[in-house]
């Protein structure tokens, strides 16, 4: 067992990646499934406050654009549960957990998209804070959410700037496309700086995943390295980020901004968010309506395999 736990040690020392097969402390198995998990189930359950505009989307160019990027997100899903499945994990049991409240997603997609400029808004902020939480995942220790997460990014930089020039083209609109577009920013713009978790004085996991090289920032870096970036963005685009503590601070060399409600993402984890409840059922009732499609294809798996042979288990549609 020495002998194992220092062959572990050395590999994330020395920055290689750690691979299903390899042996790993229990913690970090049970740390990489607890975060895989999340971020997949936030894939899925990010796929309804958009999903609700699809119909209502003004154009069939819109229509298409918003559809395949709520595919994306079903894909990077799967991908995400793939992920998991290597660390021994059960996607069904990954699922029942979600559903059960055992497991979580992502806060942001507790809030509503109460008009059609949300959508630009998700693409710009909600994806611009994914980018940047993710990409430094691409390099995260554990082989197989690495290599899932380059894909991941490429993907997600698109739907960033999808949102932005959505909202590129209202700002450039009408007087009443404008005010949408503000007020979405409002809205939005305090639950994208928690997206990216607690402050580090009270995040309880971010020791160690740094020193296992599963992240390699803090949550309070990258929601700097989020702020500073985005800005310039805000001021190309014409809005006004709603913080007006927000300025540039030439002795630090980044932007400062205001303190976060840190009450708000408490009670939204907590169940308490806009709408936590109808994620949940709604996510429920897919589940529970797809279940004739997931028996359907373990049977035909196992026909296919016929007596003794080896044709799938059918897990891969057991989401």
């Amino acid at each position: 067992m020495a002998d194992l736990e220092e062959h572990f040690e050395r590999t994330i020392a020395s920055d290689r990646r750690v691979e299903p097969r390899d042996w790993m402390p229990d913690g970090y198995r049970a740390t990489m499934v607890r975060q895989i998990a999340q971020h997949a189930h936030s894939e899925i359950i990010g796929m309804q406050p958009e999903g609700e505009w699809i119909t209502r989307a003004p154009t069939l160019r819109r229509k298409a654009i918003l559809l395949a990027k709520v595919q994306d997100e079903a894909g990077h899903g799967l991908y995400l549960y793939s992920a998991a499945e290597t660390l021994g994990a059960d996607r069904a049991e990954l699922t029942e957990m979600l559903l059960q409240g055992r497991q979580k997603y992502s806060s942001i997609f507790n809030y509503p998209t109460r008009t059609y400029a949300d959508v630009g808004v998700i693409g710009w902020l909600v994806d611009g804070a994914a980018i940047c939480n993710q990409v430094p995942l691409c390099r995260s220790s554990y082989g197989p959410y690495a290599r899932a997460m380059i894909r991941i990014c490429k993907e997600e930089s698109f739907h960033q700037r999808q949102g932005y020039e959505l909202l590129a083209a209202m700002m450039a609109g009408t007087a009443a496309q404008r005010a949408m577009v503000q007020g979405a920013v409002d809205r939005w713009w305090w639950p994208a700086l928690m997206m990216f978790g607690p402050p580090d004085t009270s995040s309880p996991n971010t020791a160690r995943s740094m020193a296992w090289k599963i992240k390699r920032h803090t949550n309070d870096e990258l929601r700097q390295r989020f702020v500073d970036v985005t800005v310039p963005q805000a001021r190309v685009l014409g809005v006004t980020l709603p913080d007006p503590e927000l300025r540039w601070n030439a002795e630090r060399g980044h932007h400062d901004f205001g303190p976060i409600d840190w009450s708000e993402l408490k009670r939204v984890i907590g169940g308490g968010g806009p709408c936590n409840e109808r994620r949940i059922a709604v996510r429920r009732a897919a589940h529970e309506d797809g279940a004739w499609v997931r028996e359907a294809a373990t049977a035909h798996a196992a026909k296919r395999a016929g007596p003794g042979g080896s044709g799938g288990s059918g897990r891969e549609v057991a989401a």
